[in-house]
């Protein structure tokens, strides 16, 4: 069960930006729909090494509540469904490759290992 979608009350901004790509995966998912346009919910979880099945679903539920991704059921035998970012959710794509490139120098600067990925917009 999706937990209801966030309201605040907020203190700032910020909090209620968080709010939204709170969770480990929310800021990837973002990130591999702005790469990618459309993607199927396989191409999803083979894109994002290590998600669960159940987590990826739950995040993708909230990302839908919240106006960031939109579903598109097609009526087919299988039935096939896409997902891709709304405006809102290319809008905060946009806000947050700042963040993406702050810490793509900190993995630089700290000398991190990073997964080698195509580069997009986060960096």
């Amino acid at each position: 069960m999706a937990k209801a979608p966030r309201t605040g009350p907020y203190i700032c901004g910020i909090d209620a930006a968080l709010d939204v790509v709170s969770g480990k995966w929310k800021g990837l998912i973002l990130w591999e729909l702005d790469a990618h346009r459309v993607r199927r919910f396989a191409e999803l979880r083979r894109g994002l090494p290590g998600v669960s099945e159940k987590m990826l679903t739950q995040h993708l539920r909230e990302m839908e509540e919240d106006g960031l991704v939109h579903r598109e059921v097609y009526a087919e035998v299988p039935p096939r469904v896409e997902y891709s970012l709304t405006e809102s959710g290319r809008a905060l794509n946009q806000a947050l490759a700042p963040l993406g490139a702050w810490g793509t120098e900190r993995i630089r600067r700290e000398a991190f290992t990073a997964v080698d990925m195509p580069e997009t917009s986060h960096g």
